[in-house]
């Protein structure tokens, strides 16, 4: 690289990660040691070596990080802590912990990263320790422990359902490292735990890995549809309309005769279309689901209030208050966007009538209906139970995060997939996987 451009550091910063994403870190440390240094390289370079099972060298850029009298940021200290964990040496762990700011060994990030540090040293009692320390524990917090404790779980004692429960702990969690190292220990691999695996892979958006666990699996057995409802979700997860027609043709071969499965395959693909704007190929879709006879499940949401349920679909007119809740509607709209919130028109499936707009379409989602029922019975309400019949949507999330904070009420919903539970502080259980 020309000497002039060295000293533009978007460009190092580009070429790195570029060459840190194909697996080529000594180039990377090539250019590192040439160029102008920032933490954001520094950062890059770490995650790197850790990427490559090299966590001495990321300790070596740490360490001359402190030597030029670099603070680090989050991203620094996270990149410290995994390589400590990844050395797994408890001494060590206890040598550089010190040198993270008190500030930072408060934030969930950091805390999760420490439980499983402590665990891997060898330490539960700090591990413990830390986790008590949590203030709102966050899934990736509980399933750091959880992982140890079936770490600590003797080898007769391991069953399917115990392998199950904690690959779908990984899988809920983004811990695709984890489930994959317990994945490969796990000696009788049944149906069940081939499928943990690859919902694990395809809610990671490592489609590639979940496909050849598919063929893996299918050398020695007939196709199970669960495996690829999992991968087509994951692509409709990231809106990957290649991967999801890729997925769809292969189910078509694969399931011929069974048109219940092929109908929700079929709404799948149709909601990645509709979700990239890519209306012609959305609507020739919808025209094949008709011929398949599919109905359209509608959004159910139940709430509990003074021991009466309330049940709202999506967009009812029904309820004897109905013009009350959506005034509410309106207002909580109103309040979110002055608070920033923008709504997100790629998870509206369908094309809008005349007398609709985005914002409407996407306030009438019967689990914001059922939030603001809570909201006009009891306007200083700390806590809304919502059950929802179908998976919340991206932008309902989002806005619920958001409708938690300014309103300073913890909202729970529970969708067809999980318990969100929204706090004050605008977070959810998830962590925003989902």
């Amino acid at each position: 690289m020309p000497k002039n451009f060295q000293l533009n550091s978007r460009l190092v910063n580009s070429l790195l990660d570029a060459f840190i994403k194909c697996g080529d870190c000594s180039s990377a440390e090539s250019l590192f040691s040439k160029t102008k240094k920032s933490i954001i390289n520094y950062g890059n370079l770490m995650n790197g070596f850790n990427k490559e099972n090299n966590p001495l060298k990321t300790l070596d850029l740490f360490n001359q990080m402190k030597m030029n009298s670099i603070q680090g940021n989050i991203i620094i200290y996270l990149c410290l802590i995994k390589a400590l964990a990844q050395i797994g040496d408890y001494s060590i762990c206890q040598s550089f912990i010190k040198h993270i700011p008190n500030s930072f060994l408060l934030d969930n990030q950091i805390q999760n990263a420490l439980i499983d540090m402590w665990s891997k040293s060898g330490s539960i009692d700090k591990a413990k320790e830390t986790f008590d320390k949590i203030s709102q524990p966050d899934r990736i917090g509980y399933t750091a422990m959880t992982i140890e404790l079936f770490r600590q779980i003797s080898e007769k004692f391991l069953d399917e359902i115990t392998y199950v429960c904690i690959l779908n702990a990984c899988s809920h969690s983004g811990l695709v490292d984890e489930a994959q190292s317990i994945f490969k220990n796990i000696s009788i691999k049944t149906e069940c735990i081939y499928g943990a695996m690859i919902d694990c892979f395809s809610r990671a958006s490592f489609f590639q890995q979940a496909q050849q666990l598919i063929d893996e699996y299918e050398r020695d057995h007939l196709p199970v549809l669960t495996m690829y409802m999992a991968l087509l979700s994951g692509a409709r997860n990231v809106n990957n309309s290649s991967s999801a027609q890729h997925i769809y043709d292969r189910m078509k071969k694969v399931f011929p005769e069974q048109p219940d499965p092929l109908t929700a395959a079929t709404t799948l693909l149709n909601n990645v279309y509709a979700s990239i704007g890519d209306l012609e190929k959305a609507s020739n879709i919808q025209k094949e689901l008709q011929k398949l006879g599919a109905k359209k499940k509608f959004g159910l949401s139940w709430t509990v209030i003074n021991r009466q349920i309330s049940q709202f679909r999506a967009h009812d007119q029904s309820h004897p208050r109905s013009n009350e809740i959506y005034a509410e509607v309106k207002k909580i709209s109103r309040e979110l966007l002055q608070h920033g919130h923008q709504y997100d028109s790629s998870w509206i499936t369908r094309p809008l009538n005349q007398d609709e707009t985005i914002e409407s379409v996407l306030c009438g989602h019967s689990e914001k209906l059922a939030i603001a029922w809570n909201f006009l019975e009891n306007p200083n309400v700390k806590r809304i139970q919502v059950t929802n019949n179908l998976r919340v949507c991206g932008d309902c999330h989002r806005a619920i995060k958001l409708i938690a904070t300014v309103r300073k009420c913890e909202i729970i919903i529970r969708d067809a997939n999980r318990n969100h539970h929204f706090y004050t502080n605008g977070q959810c259980s998830c962590n925003d996987y989902f």
